[in-house]
């Protein structure tokens, strides 16, 4: 499973469809990966930080690529890589259950 599959399940909370497909319930979409690339454009990664904050976690940024979700941190060469980088730490440090319990707060 690759980073940005871990993330929309994760994170964003998309329902995987089929290899590389999701779900998105909350605004009743299908994305397909080949049209969702955080690690390459920022509106994408951005996305990634609201629902972050959403959740309650801050979200700081040296402004290049260098990013800090609360005590998690990220980096890359760019700073759409280091938001992914940052969210997936998020995801590799949880548990199912902690992350479950950490964004029922929605």
């Amino acid at each position: 499973m690759n980073k940005t599959n871990s993330i929309a399940r994760e994170i964003l909370g998309w329902k995987e469809v089929s290899k590389g497909s999701w779900y998105d319930s909350d605004n009743q979409l299908f994305i397909n990966e080949a049209y969702f690339k955080p690690e390459k454009f920022i509106e994408h990664a951005m996305v990634i930080v609201k629902k972050l904050e959403k959740s309650g976690y801050s979200y700081q940024t040296d402004g290049c690529s260098e990013v800090s979700f609360n005590n998690i941190n990220g980096t890359g060469n760019t700073l759409p890589e280091a938001i992914v980088n940052g969210a997936y730490s998020l995801v590799e440090n949880y548990s199912i259950r902690e992350w479950t319990n950490q964004t029922r707060i929605l």
